[in-house]
């Protein structure tokens, strides 16, 4: 296949144009460079079948020659990047999904939008399974991503209905791996960050809110695994939860963090975020049964790699070895 992936220079984006190389396909990334890093991209950018533009999707997005998928990730994901850009982060999620709609319609390509579990807001109903509506402030300060997420999704299903366009959707839950941004604020890279440079741990609230933590290759895999689904199978259709059923507290992380690091930090408490969910676990019901699909990395293993990586990236002075601030809420989303 001649895939495109907007977003492909981010942590899921980047592993996403990795897996699809490595099966043969070719791959054209665009991405803005906002919250995505050119040296994710750096192997990549090597091989015969790779393409790389910087560009803004909401503003275009085009690829000359035929294009058989359209993956669209591009959106700032992680709270320290949409509260940054509030504004950037409802265009991509409009403007920019639908040029990337209008591409695959005009390519006659098969359309994939990655969705969030954050459409889900703070639930009043755990498992979330994909037929819960959600339960979401659409004022407040993260109200730019949950928001933009959820258009993005009414928008695909609008092409869909009127425009025939063969459309995929996932909402992805709380993601972890190599390529995370050091002071990208998420749960995990957070705690790392903080217990390798002897920093205390900063937990939100009573540190009892939950998270369910997916090694990103499982993500890629089950995303991949949508992407290929049959257009005869109904299902196919509707939204698709990607996540680690596996549910733990944000403490059990930060203690399973300094377990792991061998480190001699502290736990610190911050007040919570306002609107930050209390609970996060998604029903994988559908996944299983459409794909077969069920998370093969456990913690454990997943957060030694995700370690060995950060060793290795705050050994090296770059400008994005940057530790996390106290002020940066350790929530856990994770997206391109």
């Amino acid at each position: 296949m001649r895939v495109v992936i907007t977003g492909g220079a981010g942590f899921v984006g980047s592993h996403l144009c990795e897996r699809l190389l490595g099966a043969g396909h070719q791959v054209v990334c665009l991405d803005n460079l906002i919250s995505g890093r050119a040296e994710n991209l750096a192997a990549l950018s090597r091989q015969p079948g790779f393409h790389f533009e910087q560009v803004d999707v909401s503003d275009r997005c085009d690829a000359a020659g035929p294009v058989d998928a359209v993956l669209h990730f591009a959106s700032p994901a992680s709270p320290v990047d949409y509260l940054r850009h509030p504004v950037a982060t409802l265009r991509v999620g409009s403007r920019g999904t639908e040029n990337a709609l209008e591409l695959a319609r005009r390519k006659q390509a098969r359309f994939l939008l990655a969705s969030t579990s954050e459409v889900y807001g703070d639930p009043e109903v755990s498992p979330q399974p994909e037929s819960y509506w959600g339960r979401v402030n659409p004022i407040g300060p993260r109200s730019v991503y949950d928001e933009a997420k959820r258009f993005a999704e009414a928008i695909t299903f609008a092409y869909r209905r009127s425009q025939a366009v063969d459309t995929r959707v996932v909402r992805i839950f709380n993601t972890y791996g190599p390529r995370m941004r050091p002071n990208d604020g998420r749960v995990v890279s957070n705690f790392i960050v903080q217990a390798l440079t002897g920093e205390d741990l900063t937990v939100y609230g009573d540190g009892s809110q939950t998270r369910s933590l997916c090694y990103v290759s499982d993500l890629v895999s089950g995303v991949l695994g949508v992407l290929g689904l049959a257009p005869e199978i109904p299902e196919a259709a509707g939204p698709i939860n990607l996540g680690n059923p596996v549910e733990m507290t944000v403490e059990t992380i930060a203690r399973l963090v300094l377990e792991l690091t061998g480190g001699s930090s502290h736990i610190v408490r911050r007040p919570l975020p306002e609107d930050d969910p209390k609970r996060r676990r998604p029903d994988i019901r559908r996944a299983q049964r459409l794909l077969g699909w069920t998370p093969q990395v456990p913690a454990h293993e997943g957060l030694e790699r995700t370690i060995a990586f950060f060793r290795a990236e705050l050994a090296t002075p770059t400008p994005t070895a940057v530790r996390p601030s106290a002020a940066a809420p350790a929530t856990a989303e994770s997206r391109a």
